[in-house]
Parts: C-alpha cells; sequence; structure tokens
C-alpha cells in the first residue's frame, strides 16, 4: 500500500528502509541483565586481568554497542515513518517512543534531543542515498551510457520498494528553520549531486559522454530529473511506474550529452 502524501509536504523524494520490528532491550534491562549473569555465574568473575575476566568484558561491551546501535536505528526509523506519514511539525519525542514501544526516557539515552534524532537521521539518508548511485556499482569496466542508465534504473528502483521518503523527510527538516539541520541538508543533496558529476565525469574519460558538456549543470539537471519524477510518482499516490517515465525521460537526457 503506498502511503499518501502529508497535506503540508511539497517535495517526494527518496529513502529508507522500513521500520525494524525487534524486541526491547533498553540499556536499563540489558543492565539489569549483565547483572543477573554475574550474580549467578553465568558470567565469569575471575581475578582482575585474567585472560577469561577480559574475554568477557569484551563480549559484554561489544554486545552493549551493537543493542545501542540496533535501538538508534529503530529510532531513526520511527522519526522518518513519522514525517512521512504526518510531518515534521507533528514529530515528537512523545510520538517517536510510542512508534518503537519504548519510554521516553530510553529514548535520551541515546538522543540528546529531537534535534539530534534529526541530525542522526539525515546523515543515514545520505548514506543510503550516495551508496545507491556509487560509482563502484559500474565495476571495472569502461562506463558507458548504459552503464549510467542502469546505475540511475536500479536506484528508481530502490525508492520505489522505500516508497520514495528520503527527500521529502529533507524537505521537512528544511521546512523546521533550524540553520545546523538546513546546513546539513545542503550537504547532502550537494553530496548526491557530487556524485552524479563523478559518474558522469567517468562516462567523459571512457568517450561516452561529450568533453565540452557542463558536467556541473549535467549533474544538477540529472538530479531535478530524479527529484522532480519522484516527487510527480509520490504525489499521485504511485498512480505509474517510476522506471517507465525514467526510461522516457533518460532518452531525451542521453540525446543531450551523448558523444557526437
Amino acid at each position: 500500500m503506498i502511503l499518501g502524501p502529508a497535506p503540508n509536504i511539497v517535495f517526494r523524494l527518496i529513502f529508507s528502509s522500513p521500520s525494524a520490528i525487534l524486541p526491547r532491550n533498553d540499556g536499563l534491562t540489558l543492565c539489569c541483565t549483565e547483572f543477573y549473569a554475574v550474580l549467578s555465574g553465568r558470567v565469569s568473575h575471575s581475578i582482575p586481568g585474567s585472560s577469561r575476566s577480559i574475554f568477557n568484558r569484551r563480549t559484554v561491551v561489544a554486545k552493549k554497542r551493537e543493542n545501542t546501535e540496533v535501538r538508534q536505528q529503530q529510532i531513526v526509523d520511527a522519526a522518518g515513518t513519522l514525517i512521512f506519514k504526518y510531518g515534521s511539525e507533528h514529530l515528537t519525542v512523545k510520538r517517536i517512543a510510542a512508534e518503537v514501544g519504548i519510554s521516553e526516557a530510553a529514548i535520551y539515552r541515546h538522543f540528546k534531543s529531537k534535534k539530534s534524532i534529526l541530525s542522526f537521521l539525515l546523515s543515514h539518508i545520505e548514506e543510503v542515498l550516495l551508496r545507491d548511485i556509487s560509482p563502484e556499482s559500474a565495476g571495472t569496466e569502461p562506463v558507458t551510457l548504459d552503464t549510467i542508465e542502469k546505475i540511475i534504473r536500479n536506484h528508481f528502483s530502490k525508492i520505489g520498494m522505500r516508497k520514495g521518503i528520503s527527500f521529502q523527510v529533507i524537505a521537512e527538516i528544511i521546512s523546521l528553520g533550524d540553520r545546523k539541520l538546513n546546513k546539513q541538508a545542503s550537504q547532502t543533496i550537494d553530496k548526491y549531486i557530487s556524485r552524479l558529476k563523478e559518474l558522469l565525469t567517468d562516462g567523459v574519460r571512457d568517450g561516452a559522454v561529450r568533453q565540452d558538456i557542463d558536467l556541473e549543470a549535467s549533474a544538477t539537471l540529472l538530479f531535478a530529473l530524479i527529484q522532480g519524477l519522484v516527487n510527480i510518482w509520490a504525489l499521485s499516490e504511485g498512480s505509474f511506474k517510476l522506471i517507465e517515465k525514467y526510461t522516457s525521460l533518460w532518452q531525451i537526457y542521453r540525446e543531450a550529452i551523448a558523444t557526437r
């Protein structure tokens, strides 16, 4: 089922994985479990400095770190889902806690504020977007127009699976008017365009893309093509197939950048 846009949302774009549903295991529960394990003899409490004692301490630390990372991911996934459904103005720590199924206090054990949650969410969006269009996905073969088209096509396929959330979330965060978050969002978009420029630069190197072309402008135009198409698709509640529309638009773009 495609979720409809929040009434005040102008942008719909690219993102994220669905929220994970995992057992509750916040820091307090973990601490009590470890304490009970020591008391019951399930964790070695041998002479300090012994190899077994060090091993067990490292195991506990590693497990706690893993649980922290899982919980943080649950929290940012919940924040992204809530923004997608209701808009950023309705995002509160209380709602995030309810979405994850934990207390507000548990949220604050991982993030000091809603702003820090949004900053973490932006970092996650950036990672997802840049991974989608990484030049490494072309392998060691020469970068042809077909190669670039395939990378962008796969990108659209992943956008469809994620229901086009990422740039909607970015736009909603921008609407909050926080300077630091806006700067981070701007940097994410700049990195995305730069990654597209890398693909086109590789195409010039391998003789597929015109050498006289303005690469910065071409990358920005490709970004606008992707963003605009996903906007229309999301606002229409997925009434058409992204890949089919993309194929038509790509043919026009391809003619503009191909070597003569």
